[in-house]
């Protein structure tokens, strides 16, 4: 059985990635002229800062290197965190997301558009906005009842419990 060349570094980068605390969230090579760029997205419960990033990025280079998992042709090497409105795939994603607006579809058929207030290891609670002056609801969701999900990007968005408003 043949592997990939993702799976090749994802073997040779998750343990770099956990050794920090971190999540190896995505590795992906795109085409750039006659580069490859190869980027390596990571995440923690409380977000990576620009430190953790250089830091992994500085062990990630030397390991490859060492290694021969990109081959002879040249490379642009970036580490970065995932981005805003990345899909929401893992529980973890979900847990991380407390507080935030997300769009999800349902397998069933539909679209939810709701603020995530807890997450379990099955699924999560919701706050599903009520129209025209109505009162918004609860709503309980399965994990496997997603069929894909989003943060909504607020500009406005309201504090949580533990974000403070003074500024």
């Amino acid at each position: 059985m043949s592997t990939t060349q993702i799976d090749r570094l994802r073997e040779l980068l998750e343990p770099l990635a956990a050794e920090r605390g971190l999540d190896l969230e995505e590795v992906r090579i795109t085409p750039a002229g006659r580069r490859k760029v190869l980027r390596v997205a990571v995440d923690t419960d409380g977000g990576v800062g620009l430190e953790a990033c250089a830091e992994l990025s500085r062990e990630v280079s030397a390991a490859l290197d060492a290694s021969d998992v990109m081959g002879a042709a040249p490379y642009v090497l970036e580490v970065t965190s995932p981005g805003a409105e990345r899909p929401l795939t893992e529980p973890r994603h979900y847990r991380r997301s407390v507080g935030r607006l997300v769009r999800a579809q349902l397998r069933e058929g539909g679209e939810l558009v709701a603020r995530i207030t807890c997450v379990d290891d099955a699924g999560l609670d919701l706050e599903v906005p009520g129209e025209k002056g109505r009162k918004a609801t609860a709503r309980r969701v399965e994990f496997a009842d997603i069929a894909r999900a989003r943060v909504e990007v607020e500009f406005s968005r309201r504090p949580t419990g533990d974000e403070s408003t003074e500024g």
